[in-house]
């Protein structure tokens, strides 16, 4: 009777649960660690979010990038806006929509720029056209901002191009950027959160974007709760061949050699009962 699970159609089912089965408990776990890693990241950024600020030169230097442990700390520094380098980074959010960040070098005071993303600027009637940039103010600033380190194709998604218009980038690649400069350059770029003193008008401030751990542990759950319905219905299936099977038999057995069915006839058997004579 058993051998109908090994039937060419229960074997096919047999191979894909073990197919399935030890897929779905991997999938599980990938996503525990995909949640311990985002867990992680979170707890970084809000660390680093409420820490002290410090200089600038602390956390970087020239011809090095930012250190990923020392990303969204706020850091300072004091110089000058040199706007005559200053860049737009095309197809960035904001509350109108997308339109462009406003990348500029501060010159600080020990020597070396640090480039300072002010803010975010609409876009002009068409995508070519170029906007009207908030002037940056002039003479010694005191600014203050969150550290990031260099943008790649494979941490931000974006991708240089050589047909932009001139000043305009996708990414902040600083390294290709500080090439381009008079001066050094320190690694990574800052996300303006203050300055002092104020412009009378500025780009508009970047939000700071808290991270989070997502739903990677809500779908490890789901994964391992399809693989106990595999698992459940493959006992089902199973189950119900063996029924169907044992089934089949007996009423073969009943066919084939069972027992006849017997009925008492009332036919004339040639015996009469007498008749009584009085």
């Amino acid at each position: 009777m058993r051998r109908v699970l090994f039937s060419q159609r229960m074997l096919a089912f047999h191979a894909l649960v073990l197919v399935i089965v030890p897929t779905f408990i991997w999938l599980g776990f990938w996503q525990v660690d995909r949640w311990g890693t985002r867990s992680d990241a979170v707890a970084l950024q809000q660390g680093n979010l409420a820490a002290e600020p410090v200089p600038v030169a602390e956390l970087t230097e020239v011809g090095s990038d930012v250190a990923p442990a020392d990303r969204w700390r706020t850091v300072e520094a004091v110089g000058t806006w040199d706007t005559g380098h200053q860049i737009l980074l095309r197809n960035r959010d904001g509350s109108g929509g997308v339109g462009f960040h406003v990348l500029t070098p501060l010159v600080t005071e020990e020597g070396p720029a640090v480039l300072v993303n002010r803010g975010w600027i609409p876009r002009g009637e068409t995508a070519l056209d170029v906007p009207e940039v908030p002037p940056a103010p002039t003479g010694t600033v005191e600014v203050g901002g969150r550290l990031h380190f260099s943008e790649t194709e494979e941490n931000s998604g974006r991708r240089n191009r050589d047909d932009l218009p001139e000043g305009q980038l996708l990414m902040v690649d600083v390294p290709a950027i500080a090439e381009s400069l008079p001066y050094p350059v320190y690694g990574g770029y800052v996300e303006l959160t203050a300055q002092d003193p104020l412009p009378d008008v500025a780009p508009e401030r970047i939000e700071v974007r808290e991270l989070d751990s997502g739903m990677s542990l809500s779908y490890a759950v789901q994964w391992w709760v399809f693989t106990l319905v595999a698992i459940g219905g493959w006992i089902f299936l199973m189950r119900r061949e063996l029924r169907d099977a044992r089934e089949a038999e007996s009423a073969g057995d009943t066919a084939d050699g069972g027992p006849a069915e017997h009925t008492e006839g009332t036919g004339d058997t040639g015996d009469r009962p007498r008749e009584d004579v009085h």
